[in-house]
């Protein structure tokens, strides 16, 4: 069973950052501490906090910002046309593989469709064993209508700036919707956080 930890809670203000505790997120950063070099895929918008934690490991940051990009995944179905579109909005592949996928909350604004489109391209760029870390929607029945912005603090807490105050319905994947959606990962973790959100670590 998932267990509770401290988040953000009350009432977000547009630009005004949130603290969230993230143990998963925090557990990820204190093994880079441990680990040789690593190769980081942020599928957010570029984060001048990210980027300077990340300098202090011996790792490649990859930036996709893949969020511009989901309108034209809306209403497709086919997973041929959704694996180009995708394709398009990720760094092209090279020969060292991806270690850690950083998608943030970005996998709420997907349908499902385009989230095993997403996960499957990148599971093409990483190795097995590859660790992917994720915030999904879960207690709440509503969500931004836009992704929130996070960024790391000093203590591998998360930093969580919203960029609107309209909602949209969210779809709440439970972790069956997410293995039918994911079906070349594997839960890793999964924590509840006081913010409503599902903490998950998946592991290719």
């Amino acid at each position: 069973m998932a267990s509770s930890e401290n988040g953000a809670s009350g009432q977000d203000v547009i630009g005004r950052p949130q603290p969230l505790n993230a143990p998963l997120f925090r557990s990820l950063m204190e093994r880079m501490h441990e680990g040789g070099r690593s190769v980081v895929l942020d599928l957010g918008p570029a984060q001048p906090r990210t980027i300077a934690l990340l300098s202090h490991f011996r790792c490649r940051l990859d930036i996709a910002d893949i969020e511009e990009g989901f309108a034209g995944l809306k209403d497709d179905t086919e997973p041929d046309t959704l694996g180009e579109k995708i394709e398009a909005l990720l760094p092209a592949k090279r020969e060292e593989p991806t270690d850690l996928v950083l998608c943030w909350d970005l996998l709420n604004y997907l349908t499902r469709p385009a989230l095993t489109a997403l996960m499957d391209c990148i599971a093409d760029r990483g190795h097995s064993g590859m660790l992917a870390h994720a915030l999904v929607a879960y207690s709440n029945t509503r969500m931004p209508a836009a992704p929130n912005r996070y960024a790391p603090t000093d203590d591998y807490s998360l930093s969580v700036t919203p960029v609107t105050d309209e909602q949209r319905e969210a779809p709440r994947y439970n972790l069956e919707d997410l293995r039918q959606c994911l079906p070349r990962y594997r839960r890793e973790r999964a924590m509840l956080l006081r913010n409503g959100m599902q903490e998950f670590l998946f592991r290719l």
